[in-house]
C-alpha cells in the first residue's frame, strides 16, 4: 500500500488550475490520497467547487481533513459536502479503511506544547479554547480506536509535535498545534501521523512517544525539494517503530521509490514562473 499526502493546497481563482498540474501523476504513484486540510484558501462554496472539480481529474481514492481555512467563510458543512459529494472522504472524528490501512482524521486544534501547553484555568473565554482542543482529541482517540486495519495512520491539519514546527516564528507554535493531539498516538499507537498548517516548518518529527510524524504541508514540500519514503518493517512494536520508519531524503529518487515530481506555479505573485517541485509524500507500507 502506497499513500500519497499534501496539505494547504489554498484554492482560490487564482491557483485552482495548478492543484491539477501538481498533483499530475499521483493516481499511477500510490493508492490513495490523503489531503492534510487547508484545501481552500477562504473556505468558500465556489473555492469548494473548483477544488472539487480539479480533484475529480485523479482517479485514485482521496482522504480528507479540513483545516482553520476551510472554515474562514462560516461555510465548513457546506465545503465538506462538496468534497464528498465528488468522491472525497472528508473525515471529522470517523475512521475511513481501503483495504489493510486506515485512517482516522480530524482538524486538530492549537494550544502549544509540552510545558507551554495551554492549561484549562481563567476566563471562560481561555476555557473555550482549551476546550476545543480537547474535543479534537477525544475525536481522534475515538477514530483510532475503531481502526482494526494492519496499517493506522492519523491524518490531522494541526501538528501534534513541535518538532516539525521548526523554521516557524517562535511567537506563533502554540497556534500551530498542540501536545493534546500526541496522546491518542502514543496511547493506540499508529503508524503515522501525517499534518500540515506549518508552511515554514520541518518535514519529520515524532510524539514524545516515538510515532513518526510528518509535515506535508505544500510550501514545505516546494521547499524542500524532496521526497520521502516510509520503509514498514513486516511487524512493529513500540520499540521498534522509530526505526522502522526510516526516512530518506533524496534530490534524484532511487529506483522504485514512490516520489513524483511536477512542475507547478508558485502563489500568485510568481504566477508566471514555473519550477519542479516535489509535491507530495509517499510512504511506502509492505
Amino acid at each position: 500500500m502506497r499513500i500519497a499526502a499534501v496539505g494547504d493546497l489554498h484554492c482560490r481563482a487564482d491557483t485552482r488550475r495548478n492543484i491539477a498540474v501538481a498533483l499530475s501523476g499521483v493516481d499511477q504513484e500510490a493508492d490513495v490520497l490523503l489531503l492534510a486540510g487547508d484545501l481552500t484558501d477562504h473556505g468558500t462554496v465556489e473555492e469548494a467547487s473548483w477544488l472539487a472539480e480539479e480533484l475529480s481529474q485523479i482517479k485514485m481514492e482521496k482522504c480528507a481533513v479540513l483545516g482553520n481555512h476551510d472554515y474562514e467563510g462560516g461555510t465548513g458543512a457546506e465545503v465538506k459536502k462538496i468534497l464528498c459529494d465528488s468522491g472525497v472522504h472528508v473525515l471529522d472524528g470517523e475512521p475511513w479503511t481501503l483495504n489493510d490501512l486506515g485512517v482516522a482524521g480530524v482538524k486538530g486544534f492549537a494550544g502549544g506544547f509540552e510545558v507551554a501547553q495551554l492549561q484549562r484555568f481563567g476566563e471562560e473565554a481561555m476555557k473555550a479554547f482549551v476546550d476545543a482542543c480537547i474535543a479534537e482529541e477525544l475525536k481522534l482517540e475515538k477514530a483510532l480506536f475503531q481502526l482494526r486495519t494492519r496499517h493506522r495512520v492519523a491524518l490531522l491539519h494541526y501538528s501534534p509535535c513541535r518538532q516539525t514546527l521548526e523554521g516557524e516564528p517562535l511567537e506563533i507554535f502554540p497556534f500551530l498545534g498542540a501536545t493534546r493531539l500526541s496522546g491518542p498516538l502514543d496511547q493506540l499507537r499508529p503508524n503515522l501521523a501525517i499534518h500540515g498548517h506549518a508552511h515554514r516548518g520541518a518535514l519529520r518529527g515524532a510524539t514524545r512517544g516515538g510515532v513518526p510524524v510528518v509535515n506535508v504541508a505544500l510550501p514545505v514540500l516546494r521547499r524542500l525539494g524532496e521526497a520521502a519514503r516510509v520503509s514498514h518493517a513486516r511487524r512493529l512494536t513500540p520499540l521498534s517503530l522509530r526505526r522502522a520508519f526510516r526516512f530518506q531524503s533524496f534530490t534524484t529518487p532511487p529506483p522504485g521509490a514512490a516520489s513524483v515530481v511536477r512542475k507547478c506555479a508558485n502563489r500568485s505573485n510568481e504566477s508566471a514562473q514555473t519550477r519542479a517541485r516535489t509535491v507530495y509524500v509517499s510512504p511506502v507500507m509492505a
